[in-house]
């Protein structure tokens, strides 16, 4: 099949959330966004440092440091409408209050197209 793209008519009116959170977070934070109507979502395991700057441990006796801690990114595009809810969600289910709880990214939608039909903005998502 070929689709011919139309450009799309209005704004796409979504936001992009991109949640970086501790990897055992994870299953409350999906629950309590599927409880809130968010159906599908994107994870990816990641590894990463911030401020925490990794750790160290020991091994066999000898000490070394991990720089890039697990941690997992979810990836959830939003109607503006849903987008401080989410975030609350979020924020409170992942916050442990200790360094390395993470950090939530936000980025404007301009355009979504559903690969298999060409749908577009609102029809794609």
């Amino acid at each position: 099949m070929h689709f011919a793209l139309n450009p799309p008519v209005g704004r796409c009116n979504h936001e992009k959330i991109e949640a970086i959170i501790k990897p055992f977070k994870l299953d409350d934070v999906r629950e309590n966004l599927s409880d809130i109507g968010i159906s599908g979502m994107t994870v990816t395991e990641v590894r990463g440092f911030g401020r925490q700057k990794g750790h160290t441990e020991l091994y066999r006796g000898a000490e070394y440091m991990v720089d890039f801690l697990p941690k997992v990114k979810i990836e959830i595009v939003v109607p503006d409408e849903l987008l401080e809810q989410c975030l609350e969600t979020i924020v409170e289910t992942a916050q442990t209050g200790k360094i390395g709880d993470g950090k939530i990214f936000v980025y404007d939608v301009e355009r979504v197209i559903r690969i298999r039909t060409g749908e577009q903005n609102e029809d794609a998502i």
